[in-house]
């Protein structure tokens, strides 16, 4: 998610390179992608742009972070994990921030918060996929696995225009949104529909109904074994992405009425906060 003002640019996540679903499988050891990198900061006029930040260390968040930040000057942002992707790649250290739980990081007109969150418990079991952290630098190559979690966050990206909520690991922790109301939700939703009706009810209530948002927006839910930009849903039998818009639809109409779910299109630039037009 890359977040304009026409002045600055943050980017939520960095994974351009997007290894096969054989790579992943096998564990094969796996390499920044250059061309897709170059092609994508170019496509998208990334040329302003001030943070990385990846909302965990998971290589499908953070696979690309530090090869964006030497095609920059922007800052990583993150865990102690993420800075280790960051040095690997030979990131500058002036670069490289790890954050503290609740802290506030300004660039340009954006207040970034970061709020300690969890991965959902989407793994085998009931277990969070790839846990741990990463305690040297990782260079690449290295198998997906090499990218552990290392604590997840919710970010809250505030601007005098609006306030976004970014839950993109899916996980539940009530009490630490509670405090916190925003206008936007973009809301991580690949394979919650697994874990169950109640779990999909809570999960919405602590980040939707609770934050007071207007509008919500599902992220994470496209296959990311596939080339990036090639847009498609995972398979029906590891996540039914229509099944999760019917819970979702149904929990917007028990808890929050008057919001609004808008599934986004890949590519093309929402606007979040639209100005309304002044009364004659």
């Amino acid at each position: 998610m890359l977040f304009d003002d026409g002045e600055t640019q943050i980017l939520i996540d960095g994974f351009i390179s997007r290894p096969t679903l054989f790579q992943i499988l096998t564990g094969q050891p796996v390499d920044n992608d250059v061309a897709k990198i170059n092609f994508f900061l170019n496509e998208y006029r990334i040329r302003r742009l001030a943070a990385i930040i990846p909302v965990h260390s998971h290589f499908d968040h953070a696979m690309d972070v530090g090869a964006i930040g030497n095609r920059s000057s922007a800052s990583v942002l993150g865990s102690e994990s993420t800075a280790q992707i960051a040095r690997g790649a030979s990131v500058p250290e002036d670069q490289i921030v790890v954050v503290e739980d609740g802290a506030d990081y300004s660039f340009g007109q954006f207040t970034i918060t970061f709020i300690e969150s969890v991965h959902a418990p989407v793994g085998l079991r009931g277990s969070v996929p790839m846990p741990g952290t990463i305690d040297a630098p990782l260079s690449t190559p290295a198998p997906v696995k090499a990218w552990r979690e290392g604590g997840s966050y919710s970010i809250v990206v505030s601007h005098p225009g609006g306030t976004t909520l970014v839950q993109g690991s899916g996980g539940i922790l009530r009490s630490s949104l509670e405090d916190i109301r925003v206008d936007v939700v973009m809301l991580g939703v690949g394979m919650i529909e697994g874990l169950g009706r109640d779990y999909v009810d809570r999960y919405w209530q602590a980040t939707v109904t609770s934050t007071g948002a207007m509008t919500v927006i599902p992220i994470h839910f496209d296959d990311f074994t596939k080339p990036f930009g090639t847009i498609e849903l995972m398979p029906s039998f590891l996540d039914d992405f229509a099944d999760t818009v019917m819970l979702l639809k149904e929990f917007r109409t028990n808890w929050d009425m008057e919001t609004r779910l808008y599934l986004p299109v890949f590519g093309e630039p929402i606007a979040l906060y639209p100005v309304s037009e002044p009364e004659a």
